[in-house]
């Protein structure tokens, strides 16, 4: 745990993230040491168990880079468990009124100000020993992808311990009967993340968004997104890859 992580998230500095989705931690060790301010392991929709997530997060830890974790549902457990493991914070998907955030935000916390189990097999590492200290330590972000979200971005926004809102384009795009993919922010959806900047900055908390290109993220950035991830392993590997069977494939030519 990176205790000045949450600093960072709560200045004027963008931060630029990663987004790990394999099981091995030898890859997001590898996405954290290019300098990424973050790098976010996927629970939800990625393919890690816990034994390899939390090998991911043992690699990730000296690497400079805040491990943040997308749970897989805002369910006390699992933020619990993400959190003990040594995940700075969490990014909770699919958050879609106040209660839901307030009670995102009780599972990052300990008693009085939570509802957090107190069991630090990891959960000290880098935080020192006092759970108060913790408390102040742990980011809580939760996601809008949803109509029903949108209706209640403000007062998700002003949910005590909400430290930022972070948008899944895609399913906020399928929300609005859009198909996801490059560019899904724009069109129609553009008003809706107006709101969501208009909501973040009227509480003082971040706005955080998943992009799919240089491009998408310039164009958030300049928006006024604080938060921004650039790009996805899976992703990374597969458009690397092409590219690079591409220039060879037409170097034959000149052979």
């Amino acid at each position: 745990m990176l205790p000045g992580f949450k600093t960072e998230l709560a200045g004027k500095t963008a931060l630029l993230g990663a987004w790990s989705t394999t099981r091995d931690p030898v890859i997001a060790e590898k996405l954290a040491l290019t300098g990424f301010d973050y790098v976010c392991v996927d629970q939800q929709h990625g393919l890690i168990g816990f034994d390899s997530f939390v090998a991911t997060m043992t690699a990730l830890a000296r690497t400079g880079a805040a491990p943040l974790v997308r749970v897989a549902r805002n369910d006390a457990t699992e933020i619990g468990r993400a959190l003990d493991a040594g995940a700075n914070g969490v990014i909770v998907p699919l958050v879609d009124d106040a209660a839901q955030a307030g009670q995102a935000v009780a599972a990052c916390r300990y008693a009085p100000a939570g509802t957090r189990s107190f069991g630090p097999t990891r959960s000290y590492f880098g935080a020192g020993t006092d759970p108060y200290q913790v408390n102040d330590a742990v980011c809580c972000l939760v996601m809008i992808e949803t109509l029903r979200g949108m209706q209640n971005v403000r007062e998700i926004a002003g949910v005590p311990g909400v430290d930022g809102i972070y948008v899944g384009p895609a399913d906020l795009a399928l929300s609005y009967g859009h198909a996801p993919g490059p560019g899904a922010g724009a069109g129609p959806l553009a008003d809706a993340l107006q709101q969501i900047l208009a909501a973040c900055k009227e509480h003082g908390i971040a706005a955080g968004i998943h992009t799919s290109s240089v491009k998408e993220a310039l164009r958030y950035l300049e928006m006024g997104f604080r938060m921004v991830t650039v790009v996805t392993d899976i992703r990374l590997l597969q458009i690397a890859a092409g590219e690079q069977l591409k220039a060879v494939r037409e170097g034959l030519g000149s052979l």
